[in-house]
């Protein structure tokens, strides 16, 4: 699973609110990190603005210098969490030599990137209920690169031709739910190694097959 297009925000636009210094842009930064802790741990409903100004250490009105309120640090978290998710697989899948090695790579950094980082998971989830725009746009995002990434591998003839688009969101969706069930769910904090070689042996047979 790799998404080769450059991630993050369009060049020439102006700083997120509150972050137009170095001091001010390391504050906004401890607020998001704090949200992430706070919404995985307490989810969303019984999180609060005090408790992400608390984790965070800051007080709670230097919290409504940076973000308007709940709705509006959990929806920057979402986009926060793509940013740095689909960074991870890009930097990863970018050392592959073929697009089945940057498939590999590109598995192995999401899955590495969801064990670090559960809120990846929890929060998106949430997501589906409190903000259905976020949701929509954290995976959309993800398949735009990867699609994209697909497409130019079935250009060299790499991989069987198909519709990159349906066949990103199908991938995609196999890392999602293999993270689920043995990251998230399991005991380790690790994809075993058996369990990984089997999505890889499913993910090299989808991208061989012809339509």
């Amino acid at each position: 699973m790799s998404d080769t297009r450059a991630p993050g925000g369009v060049e020439g636009t102006a700083p997120p609110r509150g972050a137009r210094t170095e001091r001010g842009a390391r504050t906004r930064t401890r607020l998001l990190e704090a949200a992430e802790q706070v919404f995985t741990e307490l989810g969303y409903h019984d999180a609060s603005i005090v408790k992400v100004a608390e984790a965070a250490g800051v007080a709670p009105g230097t919290f409504y210098l940076y973000f308007a309120g709940k709705q509006d640090i959990f929806d920057e978290l979402v986009e926060e969490l793509n940013r740095r998710v689909r960074k991870a697989m890009a930097d990863a899948a970018s050392h592959g030599r073929t697009r089945g090695e940057a498939e590999r790579l590109g598995f192995q950094a999401f899955f590495r990137f969801t064990a670090e980082h559960p809120g990846l998971y929890r929060v998106i989830r949430q997501a589906e209920f409190v903000s259905p725009r976020a949701l929509r746009g954290h995976y959309e995002r993800i398949v735009a690169g990867y699609a994209s990434g697909l497409q130019e591998a079935m250009a060299r003839g790499e991989i069987a031709t198909g519709d990159p688009e349906v066949l990103a969101w199908a991938l995609m969706g196999v890392g999602e739910m293999i993270g689920l069930r043995w990251i998230l769910w399991g005991d380790t904090d690790e994809i075993p190694t058996h369990v990984f070689e089997e999505t890889m042996r499913f993910v090299q047979r989808a991208l061989d097959a012809q339509p």
